[in-house]
C-alpha cells in the first residue's frame, strides 16, 4: 500500500529593511507563475501547494523549489518570505484582509479573532483508501499529534514581545470555534452530519472552516494534518510528513485487522497535551501519548519514531526520518533558535535567521547525521542573513 503525500505551506511577507510584516502578498504573487501559489486571509501571507509525491526526497525537492521561487519574487520587491508560526514584528489592522467575499465575511463575523490571524501553518496530506477510513483513522492518530506540533514550534514572539510559548500561533488559532481535537466519529456519514450541523447553526459558513488538528480533506482522498506551525526549514516539514504518513499507515492497518473498537474514546486530555507542546516545544516536557504522563520531548519523539518503525520502513522512510529527527533534536526547535538570535542581538536578528532558513540557508546548523535528502537549495542572492549590521547595530545594504 503506497500512501502518497503532499504539503501546503504558508509564508509571512516581511519588509527586508525593517523586518516588519507587510500586506504585500499580492505583489509577490504577481511576480510568480501563479499555479501552486495563492492568497490567504491576511494580505501579509501567501500559501504554496506542493504536488503529490511518493517519496520524502521528492517532497523535499518540491518544497525547496517553491521556496526558491517565492524568495526570488519577494527579493525583487525589497521583501522576504518567512515560514514561521508568527513573526516578531507586526501590527493589527482590519484593513489588511484579502479582498475576497469569503474572507470579508470571516473578518466581519469573527472580528478580532480574524484580525489577529497573523499566523502561518504547515499542513500535510496523506492518501487514505476511502472517507470512512479517513474518519476512523483520524481518531487513532489524534493522540500523536502534539509531538508533531512540538517539532514545528516556531512562534515564540507576538507583536514584539516574547510570549513564553514555543508556539503562540497555537494559542491564537485555538480561538476559532472549530479548532482543536477532532473527536471520534463512527464513520464518514456521522462526521459529515456533525459538520452539517455546525454549518446549519451558523457557527461556521462552510466545511472549509473546520479547523480540527486533523481532518478528512473536503476535496481530496486524504487525511490532512493541521496542527503544525509553519516551519523555517523545509527539512522539518519533511520530517513531520514522514511521521504523519507512518501514523496514517499504522492506523489504516490497525483498522483493517481490528475485531472491535480500536479507540477508547477518551480525547479530553488532548487539548492539554497540545497546550504542553505549544508551551515547551522541544525544550521541555511533552505528554507521552503512550503513558499520558510528562516526559522530556526527545524521549517522547524517539519512542514515537521507534513505535512507528514498521510503518516507516514500509514507506521507505525510516533512514530519512531517523536522521532528520536526530538533527532536529540536536538543533532544537525553531522557537529556540529564534530566541537565541534575538537574545544575542535583537528581534530583527530573529527575523533574519528565519528568513535565511526559509530560503534554504544553513547558517547556525550543527553537525548532524547524514540523511537521504538532497543538499539544501543554494539560496538566491546573498547567502548571509538579508540584513547586514554595522558594529554599532545599524544596518547597511
Amino acid at each position: 500500500m503506497t500512501l502518497r503525500i503532499g504539503a501546503e505551506e504558508e509564508f509571512h511577507v516581511v519588509d527586508v529593511e525593517s523586518g516588519h510584516l507587510v500586506p504585500r502578498g499580492r505583489a509577490v504573487l504577481d511576480r510568480l507563475d501563479r499555479p501552486g501559489f495563492t492568497t490567504e486571509l491576511q494580505q501579509s501571507a501567501l500559501e504554496s501547494n506542493s504536488q503529490v509525491h511518493h517519496t520524502l526526497d521528492d517532497l523535499y525537492a518540491d518544497l525547496a523549489g517553491a521556496r526558491r521561487r517565492l524568495a526570488a519574487a519577494a527579493s525583487s520587491l525589497g521583501l522576504a518570505v518567512v515560514a514561521a508560526g508568527t513573526v516578531p514584528l507586526a501590527r493589527i489592522s482590519p484593513r489588511d484582509v484579502t479582498e475576497d467575499d469569503r474572507y470579508r465575511h470571516m473578518a466581519d463575523e469573527y472580528r478580532k479573532v480574524a484580525d489577529e490571524q497573523l499566523i502561518c501553518s504547515a499542513q500535510v496530506h496523506v492518501d487514505v483508501p476511502d472517507r470512512d477510513t479517513a474518519v476512523r483513522a483520524m481518531c487513532l492518530v489524534s493522540q500523536w499529534l502534539a509531538p508533531l506540533l512540538a517539532l514545528s514550534a516556531s512562534s515564540p514572539f507576538w507583536l514584539g514581545t516574547d510570549t513564553g510559548y514555543a508556539s503562540w500561533r497555537t494559542m491564537l488559532w485555538q480561538r476559532w470555534p472549530t479548532a482543536g481535537p477532532a473527536g471520534c466519529h463512527a464513520d464518514a456519514q456521522d462526521y459529515d452530519s456533525a459538520i452539517e450541523e455546525l454549518i446549519r447553526s451558523g457557527v461556521i459558513s462552510d466545511a472549509g472552516m473546520v479547523y480540527h488538528d486533523v481532518r478528512p480533506s473536503a476535496h481530496q482522498g486524504t487525511l490532512e494534518l493541521r496542527i503544525c506551525d509553519a516551519c523555517p526549514r523545509a527539512e522539518t516539514v519533511v520530517l513531520v510528513a514522514g511521521l504523519f504518513r507512518a501514523l496514517v499507515r499504522d492506523a489504516c492497518e490497525r483498522l483493517a485487522h481490528a475485531d472491535g473498537p480500536v479507540c477508547d474514546g477518551r480525547h479530553e486530555w488532548l487539548r492539554g497535551a497540545t497546550w504542553r507542546a505549544a508551551r515547551s516545544g522541544l525544550e521541555g516536557n511533552l505528554v507521552d501519548p503512550a503513558t499520558r504522563r510528562a516526559a522530556p520531548a526527545p524521549e517522547v519523539l524517539r519512542r514515537m519514531r521507534d513505535r512507528l518503525r514498521p510503518a516507516l520502513e514500509a514507506s521507505g522512510d525510516w533512514d530519512t526520518v531517523h536522521a532528520l529527527l536526530e538533527q532536529a533534536l540536536i538543533d532544537g526547535s525553531a522557537a529556540h533558535r529564534m530566541r537565541g538570535a534575538a537574545a544575542a542581538e535583537d528581534l530583527l536578528a530573529g527575523v533574519d535567521l528565519m528568513a535565511d532558513e526559509t530560503r534554504g540557508g544553513r547558517a547556525g546548523r550543527r553537525t548532524a547525521p547524514a540523511t537521504r535528502l538532497p543538499d539544501a537549495p543554494v539560496p538566491t542572492g546573498d547567502a548571509r542573513p538579508y540584513r547586514r549590521r554595522t558594529a554599532a547595530g545599524g544596518t547597511v545594504g
